[in-house]
C-alpha cells in the first residue's frame, strides 16, 4: 500500500468510526461566512524542519487534525521540486484525496526583485519563473514574492517595481498571480507597497496583508492597523498571522476584531490563512487557537 492509498485509507476508516450511526445534518444554507479559513504552512515549520511531518503529511493533516480545506505552501519545504512534475502530481493527488485546495506558493530564497543590478534582478525573475510554473501544476492562483530592494525610498520602488512588473508579465501569461507580502524592510511599510502596487500598474500583481510583519527594521515599526488598510485595496490573499493568546482565546498583540473589520470593510471576501509563528504554544495549539479565534469573528 503506497502513502497516498495509506492516508486516504486511514482517514476514511476514522471517520467512520467517529460518525458511524448518525445520521448527518446540513448546516443552515442560509449562513454566508464573509471569508474562508486556510492553512499556511509556515505554522508547522518546526515540525518540517525537524523532519516529524513532510510535505505531503501536511496536506493531509489539515484536512484531518485541522479540518481545514485549503492550504497555502512554503517552497522553502520542497525547494527542490519546483520542476519535479512527479512530486508536484503527487502532491495534487493527496489533495484531491481529502478534497483540499491548493491556493499559493509562498516563495522564498530566490533572489532579491528588486536589486539594484540589472542583470541580478533580471535572473532574481527569472528564479521565480519555475514556482509561476510549479503553481499552475498545483492549481494555484498566485504565488508570494518578496519586494527586497535597497537604496533611498524613491529608488526602492522603481526597482523593486520593476522587477515585479516583469515577473507579472510572464505569469499572465501563464495566468498566475504574483502577490507581494509586507515581509521586512520598505515593504513593511503599507505606503510605499502601495505605491509599488500603483507603480505596477498591472492586474496580475497583488498584495498578501500579514497581520504582523511590520517591522521595517529594529528601530522602525509600522502601524499593523494602518498598513493591512494601505494594502487590502489591492489584496489577494490575507495572512492572519498569530503568536500569542491570553487565557480568553484572545491574541494578545492583534486586535482581531479590529484587524477582520478593516479586511471585511475593504470588500474583501477570499481566504484568510492561518500563520501560526509563536513559541508559547503548541503549534498544534497555536493553529487551534487561530482558527477558533477567526471562526468566532466569522459567527459574529
Amino acid at each position: 500500500m503506497n502513502r497516498r492509498q495509506f492516508f486516504k485509507d486511514g482517514f476514511f476508516l476514522s471517520a467512520g468510526f467517529a460518525f458511524g450511526g448518525l445520521k448527518m445534518v446540513s448546516c443552515n444554507k442560509n449562513i454566508k461566512n464573509l471569508f474562508k479559513i486556510s492553512l499556511a504552512q509556515w505554522s508547522l515549520h518546526r515540525s518540517l524542519f525537524n523532519k516529524e511531518i513532510d510535505n505531503f503529511d501536511f496536506i493531509r493533516l489539515t484536512k484531518t487534525k485541522y479540518k481545514i480545506s485549503a492550504v497555502e505552501y512554503v517552497n522553502t519545504f520542497f525547494f527542490d521540486k519546483a520542476e519535479d512534475k512527479n512530486y508536484l502530481n503527487e502532491m495534487n493527488q493527496i489533495a484531491k484525496d481529502f478534497d483540499v485546495k491548493n491556493l499559493l506558493i509562498m516563495c522564498d530564497n530566490e533572489g532579491n526583485l528588486g536589486d539594484p543590478n540589472k542583470k541580478n534582478r533580471e535572473k532574481a525573475v527569472e528564479n521565480h519563473y519555475k514556482w509561476v510554473n510549479a503553481a499552475k501544476t498545483l492549481g494555484c492562483h498566485s504565488i508570494r514574492v518578496n519586494a527586497k530592494s535597497e537604496g533611498e525610498y524613491n529608488d526602492q520602488v522603481r526597482l523593486a517595481s520593476d522587477g515585479l512588473r516583469m515577473l507579472s508579465e510572464f505569469a499572465d501569461s501563464i495566468g498566475i498571480n504574483i502577490l507581494v507580502e509586507n515581509h521586512g524592510g520598505l515593504s513593511s511599510n503599507g505606503k510605499w507597497l502601495a505605491q509599488v502596487m500603483k507603480t505596477v500598474d498591472h492586474s496580475r500583481i497583488g498584495t498578501l496583508p500579514d497581520f504582523g510583519n511590520f517591522k521595517i527594521d529594529e528601530n522602525d515599526v509600522y502601524d499593523r492597523y494602518v498598513g493591512v488598510k494601505e494594502l487590502m485595496p489591492f489584496a489577494k490573499a490575507v495572512s492572519a498571522k498569530s503568536h500569542e493568546f491570553d487565557k480568553d482565546g484572545n491574541e494578545v498583540h492583534t486586535d482581531y476584531n479590529k484587524m477582520m473589520k478593516i479586511v471585511l470593510d475593504s470588500g474583501y471576501s477570499g481566504y484568510v490563512g492561518i500563520e501560526y509563528e509563536g513559541s508559547n504554544h503548541t503549534e498544534s495549539d497555536g493553529i487551534m487557537l487561530t482558527k477558533n479565534l477567526l471562526e468566532k469573528i466569522q459567527k459574529n
